[in-house]
């Protein structure tokens, strides 16, 4: 999709993204936990980012997530296309470069879904790389165990009970993945790999290539590139939570740029609550001189999906005005 200013990101300053350390925050030391959970809370309240190290997860481990990636996109087309998403379904693999002689947006993706288990499409899950399947499960349930941690961390920072987040995500929540593939652009300075968005999730995490950056995150108006840090997780705020911590915490607008010098790949990984779930401002951050500023909502990923095709912004439809 052409931007009206340049995208590229040479130029651009690279995003001031703390790292913190998942172990520390669950040390036995708490004079370590209220430094981190300090460093957590001030992150997701300027940028909504933060780089997640110390995880549990080898380096090891996550090359091999990265390789079976670009082990899939490497595939001849015909064999990717067994995997293709149906018409008015985003799930299975898709080609999102061009429509209709239209471009979208610079990228390959194949999305699965991946808990609750009843939601599994299997059919759409490839058996080429034969490891996939295995490594996405086992990358779910070391991201689940972070996330419980994380959200945990996120309400104690905010003076909060430490499951009140949890309890909004219920007992299944949904977790996405999405595959990503960005080649070569000849063209970056007029095309994006990605348009730019906020997520509809509660959290996501996200795994970047080893090698180009292409994540940039809007702050105060100004495009930031997102860093490469060997072994860490990108974290970002997803609308979800945003609504949750009654605005505290930022779902930032963020978007993909491609560039000229090579293949980037990427995997992101979206957890969102129930469906059925009622999210909603937690009551102990209201108050007279902080009021609520967002609606409750259920299902907020058909919310996202239906004001997103009008144009309209999804997050903004759901905040309350004040005189």
């Amino acid at each position: 999709m052409k931007d009206t200013k340049s995208i590229s990101y040479a130029n651009l300053p690279l995003l001031e993204i703390p790292t913190i350390d998942i172990g520390l925050l669950t040390s036995s030391l708490s004079s370590e936990v209220e430094v981190e959970i300090m460093k957590l809370r001030s992150a997701l309240s300027s940028s909504g980012y933060f780089q997640a190290v110390n995880h549990g997860m080898s380096t090891f481990f996550l090359d091999e997530v990265l390789e079976v990636t670009k082990k899939f996109f490497k595939l001849p087309m015909e064999e990717k296309k067994k995997y293709s998403k149906a018409t008015n379904d985003f799930e299975g693999y898709g080609n999102n470069t061009y429509k209709e002689n239209q471009v979208l947006g610079w990228n390959d993706r194949l999305y699965l879904h991946v808990l609750p288990e009843s939601m599994r499409k299997f059919e759409k899950w490839p058996q080429n790389p034969e490891n996939l399947r295995r490594v996405l499960i086992e990358f779910t349930e070391k991201l689940s165990m972070m996330n419980e941690i994380i959200l945990k961390a996120m309400a104690k920072s905010l003076n909060l009970e430490e499951n009140c987040f949890l309890y909004q995500f219920g007992e299944n929540p949904k977790v996405l993945s999405s595959f990503n593939f960005y080649p070569p652009c000849p063209w970056p300075d007029l095309f994006i790999a990605a348009k730019p968005h906020a997520d509809a999730s509660g959290t996501t995490y996200v795994l970047q290539g080893k090698e180009l950056e292409g994540l940039q995150v809007l702050k105060d108006d100004q495009w930031h590139r997102v860093p490469l840090t060997s072994d860490a997780i990108v974290f970002n705020v997803g609308d979800q939570v945003e609504i949750m911590t009654n605005g505290i915490f930022k779902s930032p607008t963020h978007r993909v740029a491609t560039n000229n010098k090579g293949e980037r790949i990427s995997v992101a990984m979206f957890f969102a609550p129930e469906p059925t779930r009622e999210i909603k401002p937690a009551e102990g951050l209201l108050d007279d001189k902080n009021p609520r500023l967002y609606k409750n909502v259920r299902d907020y990923s058909r919310h996202f999906s239906e004001h997103i095709q009008l144009g309209k912004s999804p997050i903004d439809a759901l905040k309350i005005l004040h005189c």
